[in-house]
């Protein structure tokens, strides 16, 4: 049955309401990969997202399930390449928001873990699987569901939820574009070659877990 979460900054300036989620809906995992822990690092709290294993849960839907209710003007995102996803966060308490593509022609957010109110296991179902072990840290001897990319059952899942996404006409609904001039509603900013190799740096150190 689907069902709504609040979704919340840290500090309550961005905050909206996510819609219709179930495990039908979209596809919740854990990705140890090392971008998404150099993210954590930009974003100065990596304590908070990272897990003690280096990963961070990602809820995998369309963008179209979301609405920012106050706060949008506080939204903003950055690019680890000139390639890479857009990854959004918000700029009054750097809470991760979400990972999208550079374009809204493919209805897709990773929604961070951190931007969900609480009651995610109920909403969301259970993680299905773990992703890009070979980025995580420690001991992974007690975790039964990790691989080393996506395996092929859950693309085919996401990939169904991408299709029925973009038939609804997904793609034209979205709060991290203009819907206008299609472009995102922040201008990304792009680390530096330097940046970026800091930020590895961290990531490779592993995650700071806070007192």
């Amino acid at each position: 049955m689907p069902n709504e979460l609040p979704a919340s900054c840290a500090c309550g300036t961005l905050q909206g309401l996510a819609r219709d989620l179930g495990p039908d809906t979209g596809n919740r995992l854990v990705c140890y990969c090392d971008d998404c822990q150099a993210f954590a690092h930009f974003l100065g709290k990596p304590g908070p997202v990272l897990d003690e294993h280096g990963g961070t849960e990602i809820f995998q839907t369309s963008p179209a399930r979301f609405e920012l209710s106050q706060g949008a003007d506080q939204l903003r995102c950055m690019r680890l390449t000139s390639k890479g996803l857009l990854r959004w966060y918000a700029a009054c308490c750097r809470t991760p928001v979400a990972n999208t593509m550079a374009t809204p022609q493919i209805p897709f957010a990773g929604v961070v873990h951190s931007f969900l109110s609480g009651g995610r296991d109920e909403a969301l179902g259970p993680i299905r699987v773990r992703v890009q072990a070979r980025f995580a840290h420690g001991d992974l001897a007690g975790l039964t569901t990790y691989e080393r990319i996506l395996p092929p059952r859950n693309l085919l899942h996401f990939a169904g939820i991408l299709l029925r996404a973009r038939l609804r006409g997904d793609h034209k609904r979205s709060p991290f574009f203009d819907p206008q001039t299609r472009e995102p509603i922040s201008i990304p900013e792009v680390l530096s070659p330097e940046a970026r190799a800091e930020l590895a740096k961290a990531a490779l150190a592993g995650p700071v877990r806070e007192a």
